[in-house]
């Protein structure tokens, strides 16, 4: 496997974060391998098109309410999310088989799928098959685009019941301990790790780390 580039992270990270698990999903590199239980395959076209396959070792992780639906379904957002953090691209319709290829292809990023008890619950493969570079020109041409930055300090997931008794004076648990880096994200893609500062005032993020020299 080769250096695990930001690109890829970050559509790994976009696949686990719309994965609809009970806690929070998060990725890390994994080693390749030649996967033998049948996995859902996808392949994106756009400037930088991609082939993608993921193998949920426990669907019982999945709690999108459709138990019975079948599994391209239920990670059609997740793998729509995975594909769309390469930019504008059109999807193609997901499909069950034998990804051992993909999984051990050499240009292949691989990822494991890990729940907030350090259990590994998947594996995710990337490739780009495409890359188009944009040229200086036209990158300077919307240089000027505004894009939203938003800084994430944790997340949960509650009931309606819950929320329907939420007050002021009310205190939500997230599900990151105090101290822990908070998330940068450039519309909704994950690109650098900070902490929380105050000045004048005002809170601020100090960044602290950039998820692999991210190109945004």
């Amino acid at each position: 496997m080769t250096s695990t580039t930001a690109h890829e992270f970050a559509a790994a990270a976009a696949f686990a974060d719309r994965l609809p698990t009970a806690g929070r999903t998060t990725v890390r590199p994994g080693a390749v391998s030649s996967e033998t239980g049948d996995a859902v395959m996808v392949s994106s076209v756009g400037d930088t098109s991609a082939a993608l396959a993921v193998l949920i070792l426990d669907e019982t992780v999945l709690i999108d309410g459709s138990p019975h639906a079948p599994l391209t379904e239920r990670l059609h957002d997740s793998l729509e999310a995975a594909a769309t953090a390469f930019g504008p691209c059109v999807l193609g319709a997901p499909v069950i088989g034998d990804a051992s290829a993909l999984f051990s292809h050499p240009s292949a990023q691989v990822f494991d799928l890990v729940d907030q008890g350090d259990r590994t619950i998947g594996r995710l493969a990337v490739r780009v098959t495409h890359s188009r570079t944009a040229s200086p020109r036209r990158l300077q041409r919307i240089a000027g685009v505004e894009m939203d930055l938003t800084v994430e300090v944790g997340h949960t997931r509650m009931t309606v019941r819950d929320v329907l008794d939420l007050e002021p004076g009310r205190i939500v648990e997230l599900d990151r301990s105090a101290g822990a880096p908070a998330d940068v994200k450039l519309n909704g893609r994950l690109i650098a790790h900070g902490e929380i500062v105050v000045v004048d005032q005002d809170y601020a993020v100090r960044i602290t780390r950039i998820i692999e020299n991210a190109e945004v």
